[in-house]
């Protein structure tokens, strides 16, 4: 398809037919990718990126078309900081794309290759999961994260982007297949649905025959949605109520400066802090500098009782506060005893996210470590850090709050699984 051309909207009465028909188009990619040289890959990642970069003017145009068409429905601030591609965001978006370029493949990697007593060697390959589909929301730069990691990993995929972001994900889709068709790879590798019919998600998550895996990143809704009707394996995230515990063995330096980090850096993503917990020696310390702090970049405060002694401008939490995610500048604050209570809140109350302590004392380091059951467990480090790209990834599918069959940020070994293979010279059962 030539850049130029704009994908046509999809009649509610063929949503079906074309779901089958570009499952169908996905599946036979599936083997062509899967068999896809290193290089190819690394040479398709390479001209998306070039072509996002000479595109720009383009993408912001369409881009600016998605804002002012979700201000108009009355999209929230949350939704709409999600949905902007700043400069710096495309620059994160290209650089995302050579980062996962120049990481090692692992499609074909053997592991654990051992001889065993009947003379034949067992081992393992990564291979790719095949058709991956991937349902998401207000965020435009995950088009381009979700392509890139399923291309490297020798997927092929489907992605089913919020209606609120169609005119952005759509000029992606352009350079995405632009790319693949440089490298001389299927440019059906990498599926934009066009359509906002959201029958279009149904279909796709019932449709084991051509999906292998589904991965939904949104809200809470859209998530237990796809969980329930789901006739295809899902990796899932559900949300993000991340905590910040300060210890009392805590540096109050550290515990400033990664607290404030952890929530006003960015509001609304999944790992910014959603609740501080303060151990109580040290609150009549820390508090009333973290709470002007806050309060000066305009975050509503929500505390519970001994809390609201200390900062008295601070709202009385209620118990629905506790496992709320905002995506907004409001921040809940709790007072505990000690490090035991700070575990007890988290296990009660956390969505197994990301999870902080700042302390300086090892062995309560090491316990929180232990203890807390969360993909993303931190000492003295701010929860923003929880994210593909911070930890060399080169971008995220998405941050998978599940146990199986990956957890924590989604990259390229969690687009792969793993087949045994067998070597021998005719070894034979006796």
């Amino acid at each position: 398809m030539p850049q130029s051309e704009s994908v046509p909207e999809i009649q509610s009465g063929d949503i079906a037919a074309y779901m089958r028909e570009l499952g169908g188009r996905a599946r036979a990619t599936s083997r062509v990718l899967a068999r896809a040289d290193t290089t190819a890959k690394n040479q398709a990642l390479a001209a998306i990126a070039a072509d996002i970069d000479r595109r720009r003017d383009a993408l912001a145009e369409a881009n600016r078309g998605d804002l002012e068409a979700g201000a108009a429905k009355g999209l929230d601030l949350a939704l709409l900081d999600r949905l902007e591609l700043t400069p710096a965001r495309v620059d994160a978006m290209i650089e995302g794309l050579h980062q996962i370029a120049r990481l090692p493949d692992p499609v074909g990697t053997i592991t654990d290759l051992t001889y065993r007593p009947s003379g034949i060697q067992v081992g393992r390959m990564r291979v790719p999961l095949g058709v991956v589909g991937i349902i998401y929301e207000s965020r435009p730069n995950v088009t381009a994260d979700a392509a890139a990691l399923c291309l490297k990993s020798g997927n092929a995929t489907v992605l089913r982007g919020g209606s609120e972001a169609l005119r952005s994900n759509q000029a992606l889709a352009r350079s995405i297949r632009y790319g693949l068709e440089q490298a001389g790879l299927p440019a059906d590798g990498v599926q934009v649905i066009a359509t906002t019919d959201r029958s279009a998600v149904g279909a796709m998550i019932t449709m084991p025959e051509f999906v292998d895996v589904i991965i939904p990143r949104g809200g809470k809704g859209l998530i237990e949605r796809i969980s329930r009707e789901a006739r295809v394996p899902v990796i899932k995230h559900l949300h993000g109520v991340c905590h910040v515990y300060i210890d009392a063995a805590a540096d109050p330096e550290k515990a400033f400066k990664v607290a404030l980090n952890a929530k006003t850096q960015r509001y609304g993503t999944c790992n910014t802090m959603e609740t501080l917990l303060v151990a109580e020696d040290i609150a009549g310390t820390i508090l009333p500098q973290l709470g002007a702090a806050f309060q000066e970049r305009g975050v509503e405060l929500r505390g519970c009782p001994r809390t609201r002694a200390i900062l008295p401008d601070a709202l009385e939490a209620t118990e629905a506060d506790w496992d709320t995610e905002y995506l907004a500048p409001i921040l809940s604050v709790r007072l505990v005893a000690d490090l035991d209570a700070a575990i007890e809140h988290i296990a009660r109350y956390g969505s197994q996210h990301t999870d902080v302590i700042i302390t300086e004392d090892y062995s309560r380091a090491r316990r929180f470590l232990r203890e807390v059951d969360s993909s993303s467990v931190m000492v003295n480090a701010s929860t923003r850090f929880a994210d593909g790209f911070e930890y060399g990834l080169g971008a995220e599918i998405g941050i998978s709050t599940d146990k199986f069959h990956a957890r924590g940020p989604v990259g390229l070994e969690g687009l792969t699984s793993v087949k045994f293979v067998v070597l021998g010279d005719g070894e034979i059962r006796s």
